[in-house]
């Protein structure tokens, strides 16, 4: 494919493949979305809300859709050739957090509820103590982990057990990942750090001293490594054997004082891809410690990263709208 540049007068939310890699959806802060069929089929616009913003998109459990959180309170899917339909909806609510399994589990928070469902419909609402910052589903499909003010709880999706097993760590927990393997759930702070617990055993494992907020968790795929943003350089968590507890991370890739929004990485290997605060966006190796110039700046902030699922093609947003899609041929390590 060649590359495509788009715009808008609002900001990208996110940036999403679907599962197949045949069509990529970028999510704006005005209710629209863009859908790019990467086989040369245009580009179509799509509103999904037209009093509110698109809050949150997730590829759906299948390999062709969307799952789109909004501000008027609506779940919502979204087809490859635009076409909507709504899951759930849940009036005076803000539905920030969806997430979806291959295993065919969705799962999506509104308010302190989170739920978690397949193509029939979605179970009883799993309560927290506060409001849900964070959905992610294990790489089994067997346990949903939920961020919230003070921890992370842990649901076992087929339970009918009323109660998680809570991991707790005071403070406020904004996202929430699972290692690969499953052995970690990790989460960012409203503060300037890291949190996670090594499974089963729950024991803690802190990351401080970073110099702003961290927007942006990934895993890189062989060797196992938690890349994040939050800094001037890539700080890469190394996890393979006993994991980090005790390791210095990996820092590298900075672009002088420029700070890191977003990371992404290759669905292969140890691929990494950083966008800045300026715009630019840069494209490497962890295994190189360093990193090329993919996307000069643009002066406006990456807002959105990620690499299609068959590491082909790479797509960045930021907030003022620009989009970019881009055919990447990264070489080998």
């Amino acid at each position: 494919m060649t590359p495509i540049s788009l715009s808008a007068d609002a900001s990208v939310v996110a940036a999403v493949f679907n599962r197949r890699s045949s069509h990529l959806c970028f999510a704006l802060g005005d209710g629209t979305v863009r859908i790019v069929a990467l086989d040369g089929g245009g580009v179509k616009e799509v509103t999904l809300t037209d009093i509110g913003s698109i809050l949150a998109l997730s590829p759906d459990m299948d390999d062709a859709g969307w799952l789109a959180g909004l501000d008027d309170g609506r779940l919502v899917r979204l087809e490859a050739d635009g076409t909507v339909s709504e899951l759930a909806r849940h009036q005076g609510k803000w539905i920030e957090q969806v997430t979806s399994s291959p295993s065919g589990l969705r799962a999506y928070g509104a308010g302190k509820d989170a739920f978690i469902g397949d193509d029939k419909g979605f179970g009883p609402a799993r309560t927290h103590p506060s409001t849900v910052a964070g959905v992610a589903i294990d790489p089994k499909g067997k346990r949903l982990a939920v961020a919230h003010y003070g921890g992370v709880s842990l649901w076992w999706v087929n339970s009918t057990d009323s109660k998680p097993k809570v991991l707790p760590w005071k403070g406020s927990h904004t996202s929430v990942c699972w290692a690969p393997d499953g052995g970690y759930v990790m989460t960012s702070m409203q503060e300037n750090d890291l949190h996670g617990w090594r499974l089963p055993a729950a024991s803690d494992i802190r990351m401080s001293g970073y110099p702003t907020k961290v927007k942006a968790l990934a895993w890189s795929a062989k060797p196992y490594f938690l890349a994040t943003s939050g800094a001037d350089q890539i700080i890469c968590w190394p996890f393979a054997g006993a994991g980090p507890s005790g390791k210095p991370p990996i820092e590298f890739g900075g672009r002088g004082t420029q700070v890191i929004t977003r990371v992404a990485c290759h669905p292969a290997g140890d691929g990494i891809a950083a966008g800045f605060d300026n715009g630019e966006v840069s494209i490497g190796r962890i295994s190189w410690r360093r990193m090329a110039l993919a996307l000069e700046a643009t002066k406006s902030e990456v807002t959105a990263l990620a690499w299609s699922p068959d590491g082909r093609t790479l797509a960045a947003g930021d907030d003022d709208g620009h989009m970019h899609v881009m055919p990447v041929d990264l070489p080998p390590a």
